[in-house]
C-alpha cells in the first residue's frame, strides 16, 4: 500500500510497509458463541509499516472505531499455573523495589483484575483499575473492599486519578495514537515527581527474530522494541530508569518517572538496527508461511489430527493468515471460559483439554511455546502421547520448506 502517514509515535513521515494480509478478523479473543457467527466476524486488514526515524513498528491500516471491548472480551492467562508465577514474581519484585506498601496502585487495562488485586493484598494497597473486559463476579479477593475497578477505557477523563505507582500491562500495543496516550499518563502524575509508571508490552524484536506472523493481528496496532519505547516516554516527559524482557523474552518492560531525560540506557537499539531485522523479516515471511502451510497439508493427507493448543490471538493469526480450515480440528485452551466458543475467521471449535480423551490428537501445536512442559504434563496426566510442536519449530521449515 502507498498510504502516506505520519508516525504515531514521534510524527516523522520516513515511513515504510513491510508486512500485510488481507480480512482478519478485528478481534481475536472475543467469546463468539457460534460457528456462523465466528465465520462472519468482522475483518480489518494488516499494514505493518516501520517508522526510520524513531523504530516504531504499527498498522497504518488500523481502525479503532471497529473494536469494541466488552465483558466478552476473554484476554485471562490466569489459568495457567506458568503464567500465574510469573505474575507472582513480577509483583513481588516491583512491590520490593518500589517499596509499593500502603500506596495507591492504578492500572490502565487491568483485564479481569488480577495483577491489580496481587499487587494490592501483597502490599496492602489500595488501587483503581480500568478496563471495559472487567468481571465483578470473577473477583472474590480479601482485598476487592480497596479496589475500584471502572468498566471503561482509561482516557483523558480519568487523568485526575492519580496513583503512586501506574501500571499498564499489555494494553499499550491497543492503543492506536501512542503519543497521545502516554501524554495522557503523564499529565496524571503532574506534581508526582516521585511516582513511577511500570508499562509491559510484546517485545517486537522477539516476533521479527522468529518470524512470528502469529503476533501480528488487528488488535493489536502498535510494536516496540526497547529503543522505541524509550524514545516515545522521553519525548512524553519521562526519565526511563529501566527497560528488560521478560517470560522467554516475549514481554518488554520498562519503568519511568516524570522527569528530563537521561541518556540512553545500554540495551536501547538505534533504529538502524531495527531496520535490518525488519528487512529480514520480510524477506523470508512468505518461506515461513508457506512451510507451514506445507507441513500441516501433508499432515492432513496423512490422516493426522492436529490440534492447536492456545485458543487465543496466536491461534487466529495463525490460522487465518495460512487461510487454514480441516487441517486442524481445533484449538484447546484451558480457560473454561472459552469452552465452547469459536474462533474468528475460521469458526474453529475451542475445547477443554479433557475433550482430548475422547478424539485424541496425533500432533499438537502448541501456540506459545513458554507453556510447553505444562501442556505435555497435561497430556501425560491424561495418558495421552502426541507429538508436540511448538509453533517456533524451525524443523518444519528445513524439513518441509
Amino acid at each position: 500500500m502507498d498510504v502516506k502517514i505520519c508516525c504515531p509515535s514521534c510524527g516523522a513521515d520516513e515511513i515504510d510497509g513491510f508486512y500485510a494480509v488481507k480480512g482478519v478478523p478485528v478481534h481475536s479473543v472475543m467469546k463468539i458463541r457460534t460457528r456462523a457467527d465466528a465465520l462472519a466476524f468482522p475483518t480489518g486488514d494488516l499494514d505493518i509499516a516501520f517508522c526510520n526515524a524513531c523504530g516504531f513498528i504499527f498498522n497504518r491500516a488500523f481502525d479503532e472505531s471497529r473494536l469494541h471491548y466488552s465483558t466478552e472480551y476473554e484476554e485471562t492467562q490466569g489459568f495457567s499455573a506458568t503464567f500465574n508465577a510469573f505474575h507472582r514474581r513480577l509483583a513481588e519484585d516491583l512491590i520490593a523495589r518500589y517499596d509499593l506498601r500502603g500506596k495507591r496502585i492504578v492500572e490502565i487495562g487491568c483485564g479481569k483484575g488480577e495483577f491489580l488485586t496481587m499487587l494490592c493484598e501483597l502490599g496492602k494497597n489500595t488501587g483503581v483499575g480500568f478496563d471495559p473486559a472487567y468481571v465483578p463476579a470473577r473477583n472474590a479477593s480479601p482485598a476487592a473492599h480497596r479496589i475500584r475497578f471502572v468498566q471503561d477505557l482509561y482516557s483523558e477523563k480519568y487523568a485526575d486519578v492519580q496513583g503512586d505507582f501506574v501500571c499498564c500491562k499489555m494494553t499499550l500495543e491497543h492503543i492506536a495514537d501512542v503519543a497521545a496516550f502516554v501524554g495522557t499518563v503523564r499529565r496524571s502524575l503532574d506534581g508526582q515527581p516521585d511516582a513511577v509508571v511500570f508499562f509491559q508490552i510484546p517485545e517486537v524484536r522477539r516476533i521479527l527474530g522468529e518470524g512470528a506472523f502469529w503476533d501480528f493481528y488487528y488488535e493489536h496496532c502498535s510494536y516496540f522494541s526497547p529503543g522505541s519505547l524509550a524514545r516515545l516516554f522521553r519525548r512524553q516527559g519521562f526519565d526511563v530508569l529501566n527497560l528488560w524482557t521478560d517470560y522467554d523474552d516475549q514481554y518488554l518492560m520498562i519503568e519511568a518517572r516524570p522527569g528530563p531525560a537521561a541518556p540512553p540506557l545500554p540495551q536501547e537499539e538505534a533504529p538502524a538496527v531495527l531496520r535490518r531485522e525488519v528487512a529480514a523479516f520480510a524477506a523470508q515471511i512468505e518461506a515461513q508461511r508457506a512451510g507451514w502451510r506445507q507441513a500441516l497439508r501433508a499432515m492432513q493427507q496423512e490422516n493426522k489430527r492436529v490440534v492447536l493448543w492456545g485458543g487465543g490471538s496466536k491461534a487466529v493469526a495463525f490460522l487465518t493468515t495460512l487461510e487454514l480450515s480441516d487441517e486442524v480440528a481445533c484449538a484447546v485452551d484451558i480457560n473454561p471460559h472459552k469452552a465452547g466458543t469459536f474462533l474468528a475467521g475460521t469458526g474453529h471449535a475451542v475445547v477443554g483439554p479433557e475433550a482430548l480423551r475422547a478424539d485424541p490428537p496425533d500432533v499438537v501445536v502448541v501456540m506459545n511455546p513458554i507453556y510447553q512442559s505444562e501442556i505435555q504434563r497435561d497430556l501425560g496426566r491424561m495418558e495421552l502421547a502426541p507429538q508436540v510442536l511448538p509453533i517456533d519449530a524451525p524443523v518444519l521449515m528445513e524439513d518441509r520448506g
